[in-house]
């Protein structure tokens, strides 16, 4: 079919729907010449191509009379020069996806071999959101669920209605308001290639496109998929954030990856000459076009797909220079900070790169971005597992990391976690002191070395009923330690009911239930989950716990086992303190604790909350005053944790 075609206009870029027909705009700095490409559904040669005009470095064309629903794909071919020493790798035989397209025709089958990335000729229909806003919920009172979207409901165990989906997320909704969740942080959604390797890129960190939902994440359309999901979780106050991969794509480097779009359309302005990522390439970030396209990106998953956070995967990348030098003051990291359509959304950033720039407590953030807190999880590790010498900085974590925050941002400018997707499960945290990752293909030299993780007495599975005891035990205190620090507690997915993946601590390959959610495992484990879900509440109950200063000198008196006497000394494991009507101890050592507890406020007892070395149901009260006061002595058992509260 022969369709007529005009200049166009070379802003916005990507396809946009105009009176007249469909604009069609790329951007270009050193290609000669680009031609658009229109295909019919998976067909392998196009039935239409024609060559855009050059305003500057955009590329662009109207085409009249093109139906917009989908049904028409599209790609570029891109003259230019090929000169590897220069970088550039012009390559005109290659269809090339443009780097704004918002649909993609990729299949909808998990799994697939055959993967050639076109854009849709589509633009967004109406959506009703049914007049649901966005939860805008204070940072200070965020609980954050990581979760792989797939993962949730894939196993048959899960009875969803859309196993593997956007949509069957919402299935699962019931699941996050019993735990108290009102976030939901998913990892990478944007278009990426998961038959990419042999092994299956599960995890996702490796993305295609920066516009396009997951086609294998949907059954139909992705979009309007996304969107349904968004829109059930807000009705119930349930924020959604992206893990998102802006850092690098799945291009891969330039003598193995494959070309799908930024490398044949300006390999010089898209990436850095050397790698920083780990992947193969890293973005040019502060380019100024580069720049621009991760903001027009964000700007569409706000305005268009309403989301409400982002997570900046390997986030100290983006502060580069085109040297690789890191910057101060990146301008991308900047223009996000300042950026109006950006200002009511959570930025959280991985303050890391894969070549040492490790920015925990000095990101670029002029008090506005939050922080993954590696230091928080090394330094909560070291000290339940009972290592000398942490108990200084144990404190400082649980009263918000103000060592690394205090100058200019606040206790939820740290994002706390014990566990996430890459690293161990904590279950595995205190079941294996070594990874075991030989069913990754890599000899087991993948994934890190230094896990500060302790198997209680034994490598791996056991039938030793102490052992299996004290490994409940210290997941309880583990998760007390993160309910009760100021800062925002970030939980892993499958954490409620002691997932494990048999040690393997670096599972981005495993579409297996090593990483899927085993909910006939959350049956077994209902005395777990039910401690869990309350030491959730009892965060959500008490202001105290997420308190938007950090503490002074006035609101909190530090302990040992005699009231006001703590011992910040080496071989100490034991810390314990009070303030606002609660008492909170950890017992890291191997030996009893025999505590002289602190004189309640005034006319108030102390009565018991927490003790995880009780059995269930006495290892969380949910009535305390119906029980008895507790006396001025109280004897804590080895590796454990108490609460008690005033009334």
């Amino acid at each position: 079919m022969a369709y007529t075609t005009e200049k166009g206009s070379p802003l916005p870029l990507g396809i946009s729907k105009r009176e007249e027909g469909v604009n069609f705009s790329l951007f270009s700095e050193h290609g000669t010449s680009v031609r658009l490409c229109l295909f019919s559904p998976g067909a392998a040669t196009p039935f239409f191509e024609a060559p855009l005009l050059q305003t500057g470095f955009l590329w662009h064309l109207l085409v009249h009379g093109l139906p917009e629903g989908g049904q028409i794909e599209y790609g570029y071919r891109i003259e230019g020069p090929n000169n590897p020493q220069e970088r550039q790798l012009y390559d005109a035989s290659k269809i090339l996806l443009d780097p704004y397209a918002k649909e993609m025709s990729t299949p909808h089958a998990w799994g697939k071999e055959e993967y050639a990335p076109r854009g849709k000729v589509s633009c967004p229909a109406p959506f009703d959101w049914e007049n649901t806003l966005p939860p805008r919920i204070a940072m200070e009172n965020l609980v954050i669920y990581e979760m792989h979207v797939r993962g949730l409901t894939i196993d048959p165990s899960s009875l969803s209605t859309h196993p593997g989906t956007f949509l069957g997320i919402i299935d699962k909704i019931p699941h996050f308001l019993k735990m108290g969740i009102n976030a939901v942080e998913l990892m990478p959604i944007h278009e990426f290639n998961e038959g990419e390797v042999p092994q299956k890129n599960y995890w996702g960190y490796s993305t295609v496109n920066f516009f396009s939902p997951m086609n294998r994440y949907a059954s139909i359309c992705a979009v309007d998929e996304f969107k349904t999901m968004v829109r059930e979780l807000h009705k119930h106050k349930i924020e959604v954030f992206l893990d998102v991969v802006y850092n690098h794509t799945a291009e891969g480097s330039p003598e193995k990856g494959p070309t799908y779009s930024f490398r044949g359309i300006d390999n010089r302005v898209y990436y850095l000459e050397k790698d920083f990522s780990g992947c193969g390439n890293t973005m040019n970030a502060n380019h100024p076009v580069v720049s621009r396209m991760i903001i027009d990106s964000l700007h569409y998953w706000v305005k268009e797909m309403h989301v409400d956070g982002f997570r900046f995967d390997l986030a100290s990348a983006l502060t580069r220079d085109e040297q690789g030098n890191p910057l101060s003051q990146p301008p991308l990291i900047e223009s996000i900070t300042y950026d109006p359509t950006l200002c009511d959304v959570k930025l959280i950033a991985e303050a890391w790169d894969a070549h040492g720039l490790y920015q925990v407590g000095s990101f670029p953030a002029w008090g506005r971005w939050a922080e993954w807190n590696g230091k928080y999880r090394d330094v909560v590790r070291r000290f339940i597992k009972g290592t000398d010498g942490q108990v200084g900085d144990f404190a400082r974590v649980l009263c918000g990391s103000e060592d690394l925050y205090g100058e200019t941002r606040d206790p939820y400018h740290s994002i706390n976690f014990i566990t996430a997707h890459d690293g161990f499960t904590l279950k595995d945290l205190v079941s294996y002191q070594e990874k075991h990752n030989e069913a990754n293909g890599e000899d087991n030299r993948d994934g890190a070395g230094n896990n500060e993780s302790w198997n209680c007495g034994v490598e791996g599975t056991t039938q030793n009923h102490e052992i299996l005891q004290l490994r409940e035990q210290q997941m309880r205190n583990f998760h007390v330690a993160l309910m009760i620090s100021l800062g925002i507690p970030m939980i892993l997915m499958g954490d409620e009911y002691g997932h494990t993946r048999s040690g393997n601590n670096n599972t981005w390959c495993q579409d297996n239930p090593l990483n899927w959610f085993l909910w006939k495992e959350l049956d077994h484990a209902s005395a777990y989950f039910r401690f869990y879900t309350l030491m959730i509440a009892f965060r959500h109950l008490h202001a105290s716990l997420r308190r938007t200063k950090f503490y002074s000198v006035k609101d909190i008196s530090w302990h040992g086992p005699e009231p006001l006497k703590p011992n910040w000394g080496p071989e100490s494991r034991f810390i314990a303190f009070s303030h606002d009507n609660l008492y909170i101890a950890f017992n890291a050592h191997f030996e009893k604790a025999h505590l002289l507890l602190p004189d309640p406020p005034p006319h108030k007892k102390w009565y018991r909350v927490v003790d995880t070395a009780l059995k269930p149901p006495e290892d969380f009260i949910e009535e305390p005053k119906n029980h008895s006061a507790l006396k001025y002595t109280y004897e804590m058992a080895p590796h454990s944790a108490l609460i008690a509260e005033a009334y």
